[in-house]
């Protein structure tokens, strides 16, 4: 095997790790206590909304699962398109805020407003990629599939991507 092979089985064989233990990321809410409060030895969680602590961790895993698998996917996709995930993980993680504010009556009611700052800038911009690549498929003799290769992104390592955003 080439080091190159090497990291990439290393790096798909972590990823797959990370997708096959969602169920159980979702099912933690089952050892948190049906009470008001739940007392451990880092923290104490009082719900007062929901008035019972496993509740507001299922509705919080029931939130936070999705928006963990959708990085796990913004993160390894290299298609072209791949910035259009920012909208439904801005949707997710402004979800979950509500959620924490425990102030809120409806957490998915007319909250769409503030998702339209995100979509403002994700929206043009796949655009025009997407113009972008039929304007080089009418310039030159490539495959559509070769078009998509040139428009991947594929920095050496995490670091490397992570960086690429901020």
């Amino acid at each position: 095997m080439l080091p190159e092979d090497k990291s990439s089985l290393v790096t798909g064989t972590v990823v797959a790790t990370l997708i096959a233990i969602t169920p159980y990321l979702f099912y933690l809410y089952e050892s948190v206590p049906d009470n008001l409060v739940w007392n451990t030895f880092l923290f104490t969680f009082t719900s007062n909304f929901y008035e019972s602590a496993q509740t507001a961790i299922w509705i919080l895993t029931g939130k936070l699962v999705p928006v963990y698998l959708l990085f796990i996917w913004f993160f390894t996709c290299r298609h072209w398109w791949y910035h259009v995930l920012l909208v439904p993980i801005a949707m997710y993680v402004f979800q979950i805020m509500n959620i924490l504010n425990d102030d809120l009556t409806y957490v998915d009611e007319l909250h769409m407003i503030y998702l339209i700052p995100v979509m403002a800038i994700v929206i043009p911009s796949i655009y025009l990629i997407r113009a972008r690549i039929f304007n080089k498929i009418n310039d030159a003799n490539k495959s559509l599939e070769e078009l998509e290769e040139e428009f991947k992104i594929s920095p050496k390592n995490f670091w490397g991507k992570l960086k690429e955003y901020f």
